[in-house]
C-alpha cells in the first residue's frame, strides 16, 4: 500500500501552513520554496485544500492560505480523503473483475472484508493524529504510536554510522 504523491505533497504542504507563525498568510511561493515544489503543483494542491475547507486564503497583496480551523482540529485522514479519494469502497471489488463481467467472489468475499477492516485501521490511526500533532518532534511520535526510537532516518538506527 503507498500514498499518492498529491496527499503526502499536500500533508506536507498543510503543515507549513500550520507551522507558519507570521503575521501574513502564507504564500504559493514560500510553502513551494519551503517543500521543494514547483510553485503551479503546490498552487493546484493549496487549491484543492482550500475546496476541502482545509485551509483560508486571502487574495492581493499580502495575501496566501491559513488554517480554516485549529490544527488540532485537523486530522491526516481527512487530508487523504480529500487529496486521494475513498481509500476502499465496494466498487473496488467491481474494478477487478480479471477476464470476466464480474468477479467470482462478489456474492461472498473473504477479501472485501480484509480491506474493510484494514480501512477501518487505517482510518482509526489518521483520526487519532492531529497537524497539532505532527508539527511535534519525530521522538515523541515514535513513542505515542509505539514504534522503536530507532525507527526514524538520523536518530542512529541500524545502518545509520
Amino acid at each position: 500500500m503507498q500514498l499518492l504523491a498529491q496527499e503526502e505533497y499536500g500533508l506536507r504542504c498543510l503543515l507549513q501552513v500550520a507551522r507558519h507563525q507570521g503575521p501574513r498568510p502564507l504564500t504559493i511561493a514560500q510553502v513551494a520554496e519551503a517543500e521543494g515544489l514547483s510553485p503551479e503543483y503546490t498552487a493546484k494542491l493549496m487549491r484543492a485544500l482550500r475546496k476541502g475547507q482545509l485551509v483560508v486564503s486571502t487574495r492581493g497583496a499580502g495575501g496566501g492560505y491559513r488554517l480554516a480551523r485549529p490544527a488540532r482540529e485537523i486530522t491526516p485522514w481527512q487530508v487523504l480523503r480529500l487529496l486521494g479519494g475513498s481509500f476502499f469502497d465496494d466498487s473496488f471489488c467491481e474494478g477487478h473483475p480479471g477476464l470476466l463481467k464480474d468477479c467470482v467472489h462478489t456474492p461472498d468475499c473473504a477479501v472485501r472484508s480484509l480491506w474493510r477492516k484494514l480501512e477501518g485501521t487505517v482510518r482509526a490511526l489518521l483520526e487519532s493524529i492531529t497537524l497539532e500533532d505532527l508539527q511535534q518532534p519525530e521522538q515523541p511520535m515514535l513513542l505515542r504510536l509505539e514504534l522503536p526510537t530507532d525507527a526514524a532516518p538520523g536518530l542512529g538506527g541500524p545502518g545509520e554510522s
